[in-house]
């Protein structure tokens, strides 16, 4: 209530209504609620916007636009949906489950994948194999050697194993090593020389990841850091308040001219042209729709 009073005093004073809610069908029914909470006598209009940046708003207010009523109804279909879902499917987990479950449209498939991939990694079988590893030096450049052939036998990997029997599958032939062959064939090779006899360089090029969107932000937060998702997002929301980052909640991976432009002149200051790709490197969204 006090939101909506502090509100409706600062719009007794203003020419305009400017809505700029997120872009997605949430943002616009957001926004549309407002009108109706707020009862506007000045003319309403909606922006939206991906960057707080100076040269982003300035855009977004160039090209301001009418509220979409298709997105509000959108939104008001999806949550008529995850009601006639999570309504009638929850008291049965309640009843058939346990006190305090719920249901719903996006949530139940997502539990569904879980017990599946569960269920899988419940299956699978594991087997027991060797290898064997050298650590060698050359001329003070060390490295590491793995033993691939016996008598010109392939010796078997994991890759050769068949996880649901946690044996060699039966179109493999290759030599499955266990520990008192390994550890046999470890003897006789610390007795013998080794020696190079080819060399071969492969030109490999490592490609930068694309930026991060929602769902990858928060599995590199909790990998790298040990942060959870929600203590990411709260991290994330603040710094996309102070103009740090772009918009967190995306499954987009598209960056704007602005940050491409600001990231290349980073790039040459400090690392010089020598670092910079001829032309900026230019992401493409998979998923159709992607929240920007």
């Amino acid at each position: 209530k006090k939101v909506v009073a502090d509100l409706k005093a600062a719009l007794k004073n203003a020419d305009a209504l400017i809505i700029a809610t997120d872009e997605d069908r949430e943002g616009e029914s957001i926004g549309w609620h407002l009108t109706q909470v707020l009862g506007p006598k000045v003319p309403v209009r909606r922006m939206v916007f991906h960057e707080i940046t100076r040269s982003a708003i300035e855009e977004a207010l160039k090209n301001e636009r009418d509220i979409d009523e298709n997105l509000v109804r959108a939104q008001e279909a999806r949550r008529i949906l995850d009601r006639l879902v999570g309504y009638a499917v929850s008291p049965v987990l309640w009843k058939k489950i346990a006190p305090g479950l719920s249901a719903g449209r996006v949530q139940s498939v997502a539990v569904r994948l879980l017990v599946k991939r569960e269920r899988q990694r419940r299956e699978f079988r594991s087997g027991s194999f060797w290898e064997i590893k050298a650590s060698l030096d050359k001329e003070g450049a060390p490295f590491e050697a793995t033993l691939s052939h016996v008598d010109e036998k392939r010796i078997a990997v994991g890759r050769d194993f068949d996880e649901n029997t946690g044996r060699l599958k039966a179109s493999v032939k290759a030599l499955l090593l266990d520990e008192s062959t390994a550890k046999a064939l470890a003897v006789r090779l610390k007795t013998v020389d080794w020696a190079i006899t080819n060399v071969e360089r492969k030109e490999r090029k490592l490609r930068p990841y694309p930026p991060f969107t929602t769902s990858t932000l928060q599995q590199e937060s909790n990998r790298k850091l040990n942060i959870s998702s929600a203590d990411t997002m709260r991290v994330a929301q603040r710094l996309y308040e102070r103009g740090y980052i772009t918009y967190m909640r995306t499954d987009s991976v598209n960056l704007s001219n602005e940050a491409l432009g600001m990231a290349r002149r980073c790039v040459e200051k400090r690392f010089g042209k020598e670092y910079l790709s001829p032309t900026p490197r230019q992401f493409t969204t998979s998923s159709k729709g992607a929240q920007e």
